[in-house]
């Protein structure tokens, strides 16, 4: 649907994006993962016109965006990191601003502010000033004035940034319901939580490269196999740690017992010896590998805030 194809480009003190090539699938929740300045935002603005590249091309469905011209901008919407709201004026007339950019007729774009209003839990509050909503109310209407004109590829630029957990999760269920009709789906973030919830496949940007690309479990599996559990440090596991040393090092990581598992270890022998010696699991917890232990791997570092 979308090729984005060696793209390059320059600021005067650092270069942002370093020969990006991607493919974005039709109907796919693509995640773009990295650190703030790694060139997420500058690759967005980019696949909507926003920026020039120095060098590469971006084709959708096979032609060159450059030859689509406005007919290409109509099939894509923007949610940006930064609110661009009216903050003087209520919702709908908000959104019926946005909405006159696209020539909707005024009848169906009333039914279509109406209907996603009510889908983000806003409609209830659709005559109150903007600037009187709380930051996660203004990120759910901010992301609704991106899809009046119901684009074919959505891009979203850290859209929760600063938002309430119960904003968040109001964005979370919309854009998945969003996509499960159909909706293609760009997301940037640098909150490896939200790729792992979100996303089909994920791309990993640093320093205005892509340093890794796949599904979670692919990028998971870049990792070397390694088995970590804890054990609570009690009276029971206590008494009974020295039998667990055949499946590994044991150490002790803060009030919990640490074994990192050898070569040789098996879950169903370890669980096998948990009921053997009256350890129930609850107890006890495996290390689960995830896209920043998959950072740090790479890198050799954290993530940047």
């Amino acid at each position: 649907m979308l090729k984005i194809n060696n793209i390059k480009k320059q600021f005067p003190s650092v270069r942002a994006l370093d020969g990006i090539t991607l493919e974005i699938k039709e109907k796919e929740f693509f995640g773009l993962i990295g650190p703030n300045g790694a060139g997420k935002s500058t690759l967005i603005n980019i696949i909507v016109g926003y920026l020039q590249m120095d060098e590469g091309y971006i084709e959708f469905n096979g032609k060159d965006i450059k030859e689509l011209g406005i007919s290409y901008k109509k099939k894509i919407g923007l949610v940006p990191q930064s609110i661009a709201l009216y903050e003087d004026l209520n919702a709908i007339d908000n959104l019926k601003i946005f909405g006159s950019l696209f020539d909707i007729p005024k009848k169906e774009l009333k039914e279509i502010i109406n209907e996603k209003l009510n889908a983000v839990g806003l409609y209830e509050r659709k005559k109150d000033l903007v600037k009187n909503y709380s930051g996660g109310m203004k990120r759910r209407l901010n992301l609704i004035a991106a899809l009046l004109h119901r684009p074919e590829i959505l891009l979203c630029d850290e859209p929760t940034v600063g938002v309430d957990p119960q904003s968040r999760n109001a964005i979370f269920s919309y854009l998945q319901d969003l996509n499960t009709s159909g909706t293609t789906i760009i997301y940037t973030t640098h909150y490896m939580e939200e790729a792992e919830k979100l996303c089909n496949r994920i791309g990993i940007i640093d320093y205005g490269k892509i340093i890794a690309l796949g599904t979670l479990e692919e990028l998971l599996n870049l990792l070397p196999p390694k088995k970590s559990i804890f054990f609570v440090k009690n009276g029971l596991t206590e008494s009974k740690i020295e039998e667990f040393k055949k499946f590994g090092k044991i150490s002790i990581n803060n009030s919990k017992y640490k074994l990192e598992a050898n070569d040789e270890f098996r879950f169903s022998e370890f669980f096998a010896a948990l009921e053997e010696n009256g350890i129930d699991e609850r107890f006890i917890e495996v290390y689960k590998p995830n896209l920043e232990t998959l950072f740090l791997n790479l890198t050799g570092r954290i993530f940047r805030d």
